[in-house]
């Protein structure tokens, strides 16, 4: 009998782990993911790093150590993601090799306080990249329109990028043509193409927050009834944008030259309204050469009670198109949805931003007080 991560693989999801600490890595759990789970890669973010330090005994020494050193916040920061993603990286190498590089990879993001600065980004993205120093390392950066170029820049010089916060499928039509700018940038600069990846990470649990919020306050029989259908339409649609954008010359010339397509990553699918099937943004998101990535807990109610019975999307565009007439039949103006959770997505990274650097500066200072008081050696 297979398990139900078993057969989410078979039928062509990638699962990758949505959350990453240093406990996770010294303890052998996430290598146990990987043998257990299926889990093939990670993606973290300024939240996840957020919790780990707030909770994570294992960063107490190297928080001495920097503090010693006099670090700064942003730069002890920086040493210690950039040590966490390393590590996992090396975890990884096995699926990173087994899948000729299309899986284990783990991604790190740039600062959210750069999602408006497009050459801050660039900058910061080539630091990250040469600071993990591991070919199996995505490096997140925000689709905000000052995000989209640096997509291009950062591919255009080599490096996979995992393009975070899409929401809207004419965003999403703007991020694949940024990757494959980016893919011609490479290819004229010599890089071999067929050593970058890229995914683009389309949020899904997020929209039905939003979109439900409204419909409650429609308040009629016609919205209730769409309650918890817009995020899996949406993602489907978006699917359907990915076959045929990669269907097109300019993508397929490039393909044929040694590229990889662009592939979609459906995200956010920790399902928050209780009234939901736990894993339903898991098995209603099946398509061949998609990535799915999972908080741990979702990711153990699909190996608990998952139902996967293969592809669930390329089949549902007619039905997608028709949860969205009927959206805009009742009043939800979708156009606004996607800007609001653009705008409170980067909102939200910046808070969890900067409560990391808050927890970073009390924790070095925490250290330069035990560094001053300790007792001299005998």
């Amino acid at each position: 009998m297979s398990t139900p991560t078993e057969d989410l693989v078979a039928a062509g999801v990638s699962i990758w782990l949505d959350d990453l600490s240093r406990e996770r890595i010294q303890t052998g759990n996430l290598a146990d993911l990987i043998a257990t789970r299926n889990v093939s890669g990670v993606t973290t973010n300024p939240t996840i790093f957020a919790g780990a330090l707030a909770k994570g005994e294992a960063y107490e020494a190297q928080v001495r150590e920097l503090a010693a050193q006099g670090v700064d916040t942003d730069a002890a920061i920086f040493q210690i993601t950039t040590d966490d993603v390393r590590d996992a990286c090396d975890i990884f190498q096995p699926v990173f090799a087994a899948t000729g590089g299309v899986d284990g990879r783990v991604s790190i993001e740039v600062s959210p306080d750069l999602a408006n600065d497009t050459e801050g980004t660039i900058a910061q993205a080539k630091d990250l990249a040469a600071r993990v120093g591991r070919d199996n390392v995505l490096i997140k950066i925000p689709a905000t329109k000052a995000g989209l170029p640096a997509i291009t820049e950062v591919i255009g010089a080599g490096i996979s990028v995992n393009v975070t916060l899409i929401f809207s499928l004419e965003r999403y039509a703007e991020v694949i043509d940024a990757y494959l700018a980016g893919v011609e940038k490479a290819q004229a600069a010599g890089h071999d193409v067929s050593t970058l990846q890229s995914v683009a990470s389309f949020f899904v649990s997020r929209v039905d927050t939003e979109v439900d919020k409204r419909l409650a306050a429609i308040g009629s029989d016609e919205a209730a009834a769409l309650k918890g259908k817009a995020g899996i339409a949406n993602a489907r649609l978006a699917y359907e944008l990915f076959e045929q954008k990669f269907a097109e010359p300019r993508a397929t010339s490039l393909v044929e030259a040694g590229a990889t397509v662009q592939r979609p990553l459906w995200a956010s699918t920790g399902v928050k309204d209780p009234a939901l099937p736990d894993t339903l943004y898991v098995t209603e998101l099946v398509a061949p050469g998609v990535v799915n990535t999972m908080p741990e807990k979702t990711l153990q109610a699909t190996f608990d009670h998952g139902v996967v019975t293969g592809d669930t999307v390329t089949g549902a565009y007619d039905e997608a198109r028709e949860v969205f007439a009927q959206l805009a039949a009742v009043g939800v103006d979708f156009a606004d949805v996607t800007q609001v959770l653009e705008d409170e997505g980067v909102e939200k990274f910046i808070a969890s931003w900067h409560e990391l650097q808050d927890t970073v500066t009390q924790a070095l200072q925490a250290g330069t007080t035990d560094a001053a008081t300790a007792p001299a050696d005998a």
